[in-house]
């Protein structure tokens, strides 16, 4: 996960960790060269104590730390414009001036969603679709857009999803997945009742859970055994629309699948190029003659 993420959203630090946090995020443009010594004066702590912090961040040290801190800084700051994923543009915006800051709002949410992606979580979550008999996948609003497209994608590699939530069967469903089976709760704000509700039964019965959300304090990620999280600058309300979640989910869905695909890239080419040959030119093609 991304640094000022973890810094921005703690889920286990002590009181004087997240002052030292609190003190990082108010002055990062000092981080750079900031020594620890001074660090620790200005929060009060200890040397032993920012170390633990940066361990618990997964660094073997402060300098570790800083050297990955300073270039999280650095990719931000060389990002495109910054424009905001609530109201992207004004009522004063030409159509030239809204499809630019359009194409800036995605660009800006995939490379925020690439720094945050866990490549480890990621290859566990590609691992646990292969291995699972059936995918029910779990989503609601557009996030069950993104599900579809999804769903869609897994048809090439002969993968079949079932979107769990179709018909309000989502209950029906739940009950009817096994050990052999995964679940894959996707959900920005990660905070729907029944979704919680579902996790708490999955985890209680050994059923794999997979979980995507924007949302780092999201109660369904004590309960996944794998979880994918993309924080946007997106309110769970007061917005035109969830550009940029969406955006995140789409290209994290599509890392997703192309890792799942890249496992057996080979063997999968060549049953494309296999059915290809049966819709184009085959007994199954529905092209005129």
């Amino acid at each position: 996960m991304s640094i000022l993420i973890s810094l921005q959203h703690p889920t286990d630090f002590t009181s004087t960790e997240k002052r030292i946090s609190a003190y990082i995020l108010a002055h990062l443009n000092q981080m750079p060269t900031l020594r620890i010594k001074d660090l620790a004066a200005k929060t009060y702590t200890s040397h032993s104590t920012i170390v633990r912090l940066t361990q618990k961040l997964g660094y073997h040290g402060f300098r570790d730390f800083q050297q990955a801190l300073t270039a999280e800084i650095a990719t931000q700051q060389h990002q495109s414009t910054t424009v905001d994923a609530n109201f992207p543009f004004s009522d004063n915006d030409s159509v030239q001036t809204i499809s630019a800051k359009m194409a800036t709002l995605t660009i800006n949410a995939i490379q925020t969603a690439q720094q945050q992606l866990d490549t480890a979580q990621l290859a566990q979550a590609a691992n646990l679709l292969m291995q699972a008999n059936r995918i029910f996948i779990f989503a609601q609003g557009d996030s069950q857009l993104r599900a579809r497209s999804f769903q869609n994608k897994l048809v090439k590699i002969n993968r079949f999803a079932i979107i769990a939530d179709e018909y309000a069967d989502e209950a029906w469903n739940a009950a009817n997945l096994t050990t052999e089976d995964c679940a894959f709760i996707i959900s920005y704000a990660g905070t729907t009742s029944v979704h919680q509700q579902f996790a708490a039964y999955f985890a209680d019965h050994q059923i794999p859970l997979l979980v995507l959300t924007g949302n780092p304090q999201s109660p369904l990620l004590a309960q996944a055994t794998t979880q994918l999280l993309t924080v946007q600058s997106e309110y769970n309300f007061a917005k035109i629309g969830t550009f940029a979640s969406q955006a995140a989910f789409e290209y994290v869905l599509d890392s997703l699948f192309a890792t799942m695909y890249a496992q057996d890239f080979h063997a999968n080419l060549q049953n494309l190029q296999a059915k290809q040959q049966l819709l184009q030119a085959g007994p199954l093609t529905t092209k005129e003659r």
